[in-house]
């Protein structure tokens, strides 16, 4: 993060988010409370900060820009105040704060500078700040013809990842104003490209549904879906930074199912102390006309490790849609105090709802079944009911699913079921 006289502000920012979220000193946090801090202002502002994004603001990963606007403002809103701007207006710094510091993160130390240090520091949001007006000088308002642009993409390989997306556009049509491609949903992550070019190339490492998106200034000019499938089920360690650990689909195909191991992660040299790895399974694939308001959803899994931070043995299951997501906790019974169910909109959270029987002996296998009709979802772990609740959102495709564990993991008898439609995931 740059040093600027914004970034004792920003320090008591994370100190309120931290409050709020009560979960402890975040020196100690794992990758599960920085999940836990998204999914906290998401139900909060209705606005998404990745895990990647909240560790660089904790300086948990390296981070050399100041955070953006909106990342800004939706601290701000998690914190309890209207939006960044009313924050540092509203907000009381500690006595004798500086205000500004040399620091890799919020919670270094303040050292002595020399006041043409301080002057420089504090012109460095200025030129940011026009770097940002010369980038995006589209005028509010301003109409563009949406007709004069073309965007398409094509995939280099058809199922797998990683895979890399060759992008086509055309977007002369838009003179001297900045242009944008965004890869996903999160119109944040936009990348700059040169309205003169015409092709923009990109890697996806994990597989999912995305909608891909031309942008000029702020507006989406074009855009269209893009389906990046696992071709059958995928397994892989999450690295932040940097590219995932794929394993072999011969080294975790278990029968009808599939399962990463302690002996397995052994021999990547994966180490499962002091902080157990993020193991995610994928099964991406198009699955005709499924709908979230109209499925059965049913699968067998289990998490045999839970020694030191994996106590919890926290388990999620998504069910990805295209325009939805529909999230399932699942964990040891005596942590069930701290659990939140996710689906088309709804939030449940065990603070003022009894989750308890997502609460189980993951060290052996637990089936999980989900039943929507008209909106209703019910949840049944072990054949018990566990939840259930009416959604509003739209119906929307589902497109496959993903299991998250913490260290070691194993899931077998996936399949869908519509009518009498069976879709079995291999």
């Amino acid at each position: 993060m740059n040093n600027s006289f914004e970034i004792n502000y920003i320090r008591k920012c994370l100190e309120l988010a931290e409050a709020r979220l009560n979960r402890g000193d975040a020196s100690e946090w794992t990758s599960y409370d920085f999940e836990k801090l998204s999914t906290a202002i998401e139900e909060a502002t209705g606005v998404i900060l990745s895990v990647t994004t909240l560790k660089r603001l904790w300086g948990k990963l390296k981070y050399t820009n100041m955070p953006a606007t909106t990342t800004l403002n939706t601290l701000a809103q998690f914190a309890g105040y209207a939006d960044w701007r009313e924050f540092k207006r509203l907000a009381t710094l500690l006595p004798g704060e500086p205000t500004a510091v040399s620091t890799h993160s919020p919670a270094a130390t303040p050292q002595k500078r020399s006041k043409w240090t301080y002057w420089l520091l504090a012109l460095v949001p200025v030129g940011i700040l026009v770097y940002a007006l010369l980038l995006s000088n589209t005028k509010p308002g301003k109409p563009i013809d949406t007709t004069a642009f073309s965007f398409s993409s094509n995939k280099v390989v058809m199922d797998g990842v990683p895979n890399s997306v060759i992008f086509s556009y055309n977007a002369v049509a838009a003179g001297k104003d900045s242009v944008f491609i965004a890869q996903t949903w999160d119109i944040r992550r936009k990348m700059p490209v040169f309205a003169k070019e015409k092709t923009y190339t990109a890697i996806y490492y994990e597989p999912g549904y995305f909608k891909a998106k031309l942008m000029v200034g702020k507006q989406i000019v074009k855009e269209h879906e893009l389906m990046i499938s696992s071709g059958g089920w995928l397994a892989m360690i999450e690295q932040e930074p940097g590219t995932p650990l794929y394993f072999r689909k011969n080294e975790v195909i278990k029968g009808n199912g599939l399962e990463v191991n302690e002996a397995l992660l052994s021999a990547y040299h994966v180490p499962l102390q002091p902080v157990p790895p993020a193991l995610r399974f994928y099964n991406v694939q198009p699955l005709g006309d499924l709908q979230t308001d109209h499925f059965t959803f049913e699968t067998t899994l289990k998490s045999g490790f839970q020694l030191g931070t994996a106590a919890c043995q926290r388990v999620e299951v998504l069910l990805l849609c295209k325009n939805d997501l529909i999230s399932i906790p699942l964990c040891a019974p005596g942590c069930v105090g701290d659990l939140s169910l996710f689906a088309a909109g709804v939030a449940l959270n065990s603070r003022n709802t009894d989750l308890s029987k997502f609460g189980a002996d993951l060290a052996k296998w637990v089936k999980l079944r989900v039943v929507a009709k008209d909106r209703h979802l019910q949840f049944f772990v072990n054949d018990s009911a566990a939840a259930e609740l009416t959604f509003s959102n739209p119906p929307s495709g589902i497109v496959g699913v993903q299991y998250r564990f913490n260290g070691t993991g194993a899931v077998k008898d996936t399949r869908f079921t519509k009518d009498s439609t069976v879709i079995a995931l291999q």
